[in-house]
Formats: C-alpha cells, sequence, structure tokens
C-alpha cells in the first residue's frame, strides 16, 4: 500500500526490515527509489501504481546492496539511476555469475525464495559529479558520500521538502559504516551526515531505507543520533543509543549483533587487540 508522506511523494514499505520504496510523481509519470522486496511486494507496488495511472518513467538505487537494486517486469523499463560509483560497484559485483546465487542462498528465512533476482542490479551510472536527477518531476537533488557503500547517496526533493536517506537516518538500525571497501569508514560516515545536515533545518520529511518515516524537526534529531553513535565507535566507548537498548523497538534486538560485529571490525581495522572481556 502506499502512503503518501508529502504532496506528490508516496511511500510503500516492505514488511521486512521495514525497507522503504520512494515514489515521487512527476509531468508524465512517477519516479521510484528503491522498490522492493519480496515478488508479492513489488507486484503490489506495481498495482498501486497502476492505480495512479502514471508509469514508472525513471528510478534511482542510492547504493549498491541487494535490497536497494530490485526490479520486477511489470514496472517497465525506465532507466534506473544510480551515482557512477555505485553502478561501477554494481557491475562489478555481477561480473561474478555467482553473486546473484549467493545473495539468493543468504537471504533471511522469512524470504528466502521470494525475491526475484533477475533484474537485480541493471543500473546506468550517472556521470561523475551529477547532483541532479534527470527527469521531468520535480528538482531531485543527488547528495553523494561513501558513508554506508560505495557511492551511497540520498536524494533531496526541496519542492516537496523530503530527504530520501538511504541507508542512514533510520529509527530502527544504527549506522552501518562500510568496513569492507572504505580507508577511513568512520570520519566518511561523519562526512556524509555533515552533507545531509544543510537540509536538516529545512526538510520536512525523512525518509530512510529502513524504518519509519520521520516528520519536521527529526531530520536534525536523527542526524545527531547517527552522529553520536559514529563518534563513539571512533572514540572507543560504548553509544547510548536506544536502537541497541532495552528500549529497541520489539523484533529488532538483533541489531545488537550488528552493532557488536561492526565495533570488532573497527578493532581489526585499527590493529587493536579485542578485549576479553
Amino acid at each position: 500500500m502506499l502512503t503518501q508522506v508529502a504532496e506528490g511523494v508516496l511511500v510503500h514499505q516492505s514488511e521486512f526490515v521495514q525497507s522503504n520504496a520512494v515514489v515521487v510523481q512527476g509531468g508524465s509519470g512517477v519516479l521510484l527509489v528503491d522498490p522492493g522486496l519480496t515478488g508479492a511486494e513489488l507486484e503490489c507496488l506495481a498495482d498501486d501504481l497502476a492505480g495512479l495511472g502514471q508509469p514508472v518513467v525513471a528510478a534511482f538505487s542510492t547504493h549498491p546492496d541487494w535490497d536497494h537494486v530490485l526490479w520486477h517486469p511489470r514496472l517497465g523499463e525506465a532507466p534506473r539511476y544510480a551515482t557512477a560509483l555505485g553502478a561501477a560497484t554494481m557491475r562489478d559485483q555481477l561480473a561474478d555469475p555467482a553473486t546473484k546465487v549467493r545473495i539468493a542462498e543468504h537471504l533471511p528465512p522469512e524470504i528466502h525464495g521470494q525475491v526475484p533476482m533477475d533484474l537485480l542490479g541493471l543500473l546506468i551510472g550517472l556521470p561523475d559529479g551529477t547532483t541532479e536527477l534527470p527527469w521531468d518531476g520535480p528538482v531531485v537533488r543527488i547528495v553523494e558520500h561513501r558513508g554506508h557503500a560505495p557511492g551511497h547517496a540520498a536524494l533531496w526533493i526541496e519542492d516537496r521538502g523530503v530527504l530520501v536517506a538511504g541507508d542512514m537516518l533510520s529509527d530502527v538500525l544504527v549506522p552501518m559504516l562500510d568496513t569492507d571497501d572504505d580507508a577511513d569508514p568512520v570520519e566518511d560516515y561523519l562526512a556524509g551526515l555533515r552533507l545531509l545536515d544543510a537540509v536538516a533545518g529545512v526538510a520536512a520529511v525523512v525518509v530512510p531505507g529502513h524504518g519509519s518515516v520521520g516528520g519536521a524537526g527529526q531530520v536534525r534529531e536523527r542526524i545527531d543520533q547517527d552522529r553520536a553513535y559514529v563518534q563513539a565507535l571512533r572514540d572507543g566507548e560504548e553509544p547510548d543509543d536506544p536502537r541497541i537498548g532495552p528500549s529497541a523497538q520489539d523484533g529488532w534486538d538483533w541489531v545488537v549483533g550488528v552493532h557488536e560485529w561492526q565495533v570488532q571490525q573497527l578493532r581489526d581495522r585499527s590493529g587493536a587487540r579485542p578485549s576479553s572481556a
């Protein structure tokens, strides 16, 4: 089901990890951002768009993680854009014919066998430095950084006051740093948050890749919360963060494991000896 979050901007949320697909209405059709997740949900999304009477005329992938590069034949053949680095990273992954098999085999039990893989990751890289999405709808600014994944980008729809944050600014997931590819994952994440600071005071809505949509004032709160978490990791401190504390939302206790793994990854990268505690 599509839910309107601002004028001409709607969100379709998947049951699994509250994944958010974003629909932006334009002149001749819609922009579709990060559609997902299961085949049935993508069919539902296609039905909803058909009900609007507007085809998909452009799409955007915020970053090259499997759950943000999905597609379905019923969504049509619109260009599926990404940043140059995001598309190149996806292309490199797909050069290995075993990539889709590995993704399918390691899907969580709740969605195993339900995620369509045929059209996964077929992205068009925009030229390096592109700051505006090429389409005939409201101006969509591309805010690229390396905080979460290579070529990760948020989208700022200024006329609608909507920040589409990709895998950042979630109320249920802690910041997940790119510890695999990034030379300085902590500082790059903080740099990405500084870029989002520029719109924090004027954004009326924030849509994270996973979690609930935030209203006016919550953009700043979520940036500050993410920054405090990352700075705690940088300083070797335990974050005081409700997403990994006793007040974490039901069903999200596994985020504690993500946090602990991330702490260990940063220790290993720094050469620090893991604590025996």
